[in-house]
């Protein structure tokens, strides 16, 4: 079985990943259900993301850009400055990680969407967050 790395044999929840640019997205998706009201039609997921890397010379992440879709038709884009108040310099090497959630008024949709990046040498470049499946069925509704 092949697992990346610092993620357990316990932990088997479904996990998306991409690498571009020299990063790498890791992306594990979780169904929060005592969150969440299916009756109200407020589904809440949260997310954990691993960005790692795998370049040469170190990045700092300057801004994030998803792209939400609901599975009702309802289609959101979200940019903003760095992620959680953060604009980590991430080196070669080197992982950031970090969590956050989206409410979706169905039980079914994805995310996906790009970081942008400062180089070392000044240069602006994107990583690519792979599309990760949010579903109030097929997803595990508690941590491992």
């Amino acid at each position: 079985m092949n697992l990346e790395p610092g993620y357990s044999l316990t932990d088997m929840r479904p996990f998306f990943y991409k690498i571009s640019n020299g990063i790498r997205i890791t992306v594990k998706p979780l169904f929060l259900k005592e969150q969440s009201d299916p009756d109200g039609h407020h589904y809440v997921f949260a997310y954990f993301i691993r960005i790692e890397n795998v370049g040469l010379t170190g990045a700092r992440l300057m801004s994030r850009r998803w792209l939400i879709h609901d599975e009702i038709g309802s289609d959101t884009e979200v940019v903003g400055d760095g992620v959680v108040g953060e604009q980590p310099l991430i080196k070669a090497g080197c992982i950031h990680e970090y969590q956050s959630f989206c409410i979706l008024k169905s039980g079914e949709g994805y995310m996906e969407g790009e970081y942008t990046f400062i180089g070392h040498d000044g240069s602006e470049f994107q990583a690519e967050i792979p599309r990760f499946m949010l579903s109030a069925l097929n997803s595990p509704t508690e941590l491992s």
